[in-house]
């Protein structure tokens, strides 16, 4: 299962109908009035579910479409998520993909519409991009045709652990970090791997109400006594 984010006017549509074709169908997110399209692809024998989240500029949950993209990578914990880049404003579509870095490590990022960069003379390292936040990119114009392919063999790797990710960490005030470094503990002996156990500390210091309410229900499904630890940690 893939998950597919990025900010709105990045090509996203465009590049989940490229690598899906007719393979698609859509519908509504469970209980939301938010559109929901999903498709499929096939490489080297092995089916591929895509899932396109809705265009967000972060997983805040600042609105309904935050909240739907940041549940789902969270909680539905896809085997890898593409987030679409517009080449010609990077640094306003960095912000979405060092959001998605915190929440899970295995991350192919898809730099689009470089043939609108080239047009602007817009020049970027992508190598220099890869070796600096630990995970795959590629260049491409979905329109075009371009980079498909590459993208389709990174997807791969990345979802079946062919390829290793290492993704850069966002570094907070000293305080920020000791207090993740004594909540992650806690954290881990309640969630074990379920969650990325740093990014839920980042969350609870944060006070985020929904994915407090998120963790205590899946933790009620679990049916451990262990649940009730999650009224210890708030405190």
């Amino acid at each position: 299962m893939i998950a597919l984010a990025g900010n709105p006017n990045t090509g996203k549509s465009t590049v989940f109908n490229a690598l899906t074709g007719l393979n698609q169908h859509t519908g509504n997110w469970p209980g939301k009035t938010v559109l929901r399209a999903a498709g499929r692809f096939i490489h080297h024998g092995l089916t591929f579910k895509l899932i396109d989240l809705p265009g967000t500029y972060s997983l805040m949950a600042n609105s309904v479409e935050e909240q739907l993209a940041r549940d789902f990578l969270c909680f539905e914990r896809p085997d890898a998520t593409v987030v679409v880049l517009d080449a010609t404003c990077m640094e306003r579509n960095l912000n979405l993909a060092l959001q998605v870095l915190e929440t899970t490590p295995r991350v192919v990022l898809c730099v689009n519409l470089i043939d609108e960069a080239e047009r602007k003379k817009i020049y970027i390292d992508y190598r220099a991009l890869a070796v600096k936040l630990g995970v795959p990119v590629v260049p491409t114009s979905a329109r075009n045709g371009t980079g498909l392919d590459r993208l389709v063999e990174n997807i791969s790797g990345v979802a079946t652990g062919r390829i290793e990710t290492k993704p850069y960490i966002i570094q907070y005030k000293e305080e920020i970090e000791e207090a993740v470094r004594r909540l992650e503990p806690k954290l881990k002996k309640l969630v074990g791997d379920a969650f990325n156990t740093r990014w839920l500390a980042l969350r609870l210091l944060d006070k985020d109400q929904a994915v407090i309410a998120a963790v205590e229900q899946w933790l009620a499904r679990q049916d451990d006594p262990a649940a009730g630890m999650a009224e210890v940690i708030l405190a």
